[in-house]
């Protein structure tokens, strides 16, 4: 047992010399002792180029130029108004996940399922069904993501 007590503690120096805490490492714990976390980084310390390179890498296409965006919720609204309902960055933001989801899944059949459920509204709250679910499922290809 004091073996494995030693290793352990010995594991916590380490942990404490990498993460540049200067507080010594005592055999007795101390009960109140609070290990703070280290700071998260926020979006706004991040490069945006990092961000980008890991949303492509997750899947998730660039967000569209503003031509494209306008474009793509003409052809949402020419299928049903309701599909975008007056929330374009809700839309879009759903074109986008879909686009994450296509990314691996090739399966048509598949792709228009969660296309229907991913796009709904509030009399709709089961999708569009697989008719218009195929017509979104295109838009959502031909204008936020054409190469899946």
């Amino acid at each position: 047992m004091r073996t494995h007590h030693t290793v352990a503690l010995l594991a916590a120096a380490g942990l404490l010399a990498l993460t540049g805490c200067s507080e010594a490492v005592t055999s007795e714990p101390k009960p109140d002792h609070k290990v703070a976390a280290p700071p998260s980084a926020s979006r706004s310390s991040i490069a945006p180029e990092a961000l980008s390179s890991a949303a492509a890498a997750a899947g998730i296409p660039p967000s569209p130029a503003p031509e494209q965006r306008a474009i793509y919720l003409a052809a949402l609204n020419k299928i049903d108004p309701e599909i975008v309902n007056g929330k374009d960055d809700k839309a879009v933001s759903r074109g986008l996940s879909q686009c994450q989801s296509m990314k691996d899944e090739k399966d048509p059949t598949k792709r228009v399922e969660s296309t229907n459920r991913r796009f709904i509204s509030p009399n709709h709250p089961d999708g569009f069904g697989p008719t218009k679910a195929a017509f979104i499922l295109a838009a959502v290809q031909t204008n936020l993501c054409p190469t899946y």
